[in-house]
């Protein structure tokens, strides 16, 4: 009971605090300078999503931890080609791969390792799953890179 009135008068001083912002700003106009945003691709939660290229390239930087034990790379392929992927991890060395690709037609294939070479055959949406191998000892918990370059046919 105590969390849901704590929440209900935080919720009161923010709406007050807005209409005060709005009144003050009617009164004198202020020029608005909007910094221009840097197009990256960066992770939010356990997801990449690639929407900048770079050089015929896509470039992320991505995290692994003990919550985000894979890490989903979300691009868009508007091309048939070849995908020519890898991990660079910032330790080296690690216990870091592709797991599994996912294709637009919800199909997959993996795993893979450290890098990965396939010819894309579809349009769309393509997801690759990055994670550490079930196989070996020592998950991978880190920073690392993740660079994608898709070659046209």
């Amino acid at each position: 009971m105590k969390n849901l009135s704590l929440l209900l008068i935080s919720i009161f001083f923010f709406s007050c605090q807005q209409k005060e912002n709005k009144e003050a700003s009617a009164e004198s106009p202020v020029p608005v300078v909007q910094k221009e945003k840097k197009q990256e691709n960066k992770q939010i939660g356990d997801t990449i999503i690639m929407n900048f290229k770079e050089e015929n390239a896509f470039l992320a930087e991505g995290h692994l931890d003990s919550l985000n034990s894979k890490v989903y790379v979300q691009f868009k392929n508007e091309d048939l080609g070849e995908l020519k992927a890898q991990i660079i991890p910032d330790a080296g060395k690690g216990n870091i791969r592709f797991n599994q690709i996912i294709f637009p037609d919800k199909t997959s294939d993996g795993p893979f390792g450290m890098d990965i070479q396939i010819p894309l055959k579809q349009k769309g949406n393509h997801i690759l799953v990055i994670g550490h191998s079930l196989m070996a000892d020592n998950p991978y918990y880190g920073n690392f890179k993740v660079q994608l370059n898709i070659q046209k046919e």
